[in-house]
Parts: C-alpha cells; structure tokens; sequence
C-alpha cells in the first residue's frame, strides 16, 4: 500500500465517521460494530469446530 492509497483511505473513513457523526447520529458506526461483533462470534464458533 503506497502512502498515498493511505492518506485517501484515511480521509474516506474519517470522512464516513464524521458525516455519521454529524448526519446519522453514530447509527451507522453503532450497526457495523454490532456485525463485526457478530462476525466474531461466528468465526469463533467456526474455529472450535475444527
């Protein structure tokens, strides 16, 4: 990854924290960490079967 594919990255995430911030009232971060949250559990429960 060059360091200006980091710096656009970034600023995209930034950018998508703030307009949720100031637009969304923190719904859309508060609904991504509920599925990565999820996502978690099932990976863990994944990796136990094995």
């Amino acid at each position: 990854m060059t360091n200006t594919l980091a710096t656009i990255l970034g600023l995209m995430i930034i950018g998508f924290l703030l307009l949720d911030h100031f637009v969304l009232h923190l719904d859309a971060a508060v609904f991504l960490f509920r599925k990565l949250g999820e996502l978690t559990t099932w990976m863990a429960f994944w990796h136990q079967g094995i």
